[in-house]
């Protein structure tokens, strides 16, 4: 009887030892978002360095992409990003978000 008792428990401490473990903690925060709004003053001026990163400063932005008419883009949004949208001129046509 004991020994029968003692084959019965084996494998259900081989089980005991294959559960799941908990899940890990979510992430610690979300980046900041970025407010477009912020940097309107910028459209129509050259999209020079200094321009730019005043952009991303003014909207809270911590990536920045600047793009020029015809340039190939990703299409992920991300909420930590601004664009910076270039006329054949090389002025700030439009700024946005993600």
């Amino acid at each position: 009887m004991r020994q029968r008792s003692s084959l019965l428990l084996s494998p259900l401490l081989l089980l005991a030892g294959c559960a799941s473990q908990p899940a890990a903690p979510p992430a610690a925060e979300a980046p900041m978002a970025c407010n477009a709004d912020a940097a309107t003053r910028y459209v129509g001026q050259p999209a020079s360095e200094a321009n730019v990163e005043a952009i991303r400063k003014a909207t809270g932005a911590t990536l920045v992409r600047s793009l020029k008419p015809g340039q190939a883009a990703t299409m992920d949004y991300r909420a930590e990003r601004v664009n910076v949208m270039q006329d054949a001129a090389g002025n700030i046509e439009r700024i946005s978000c993600g």
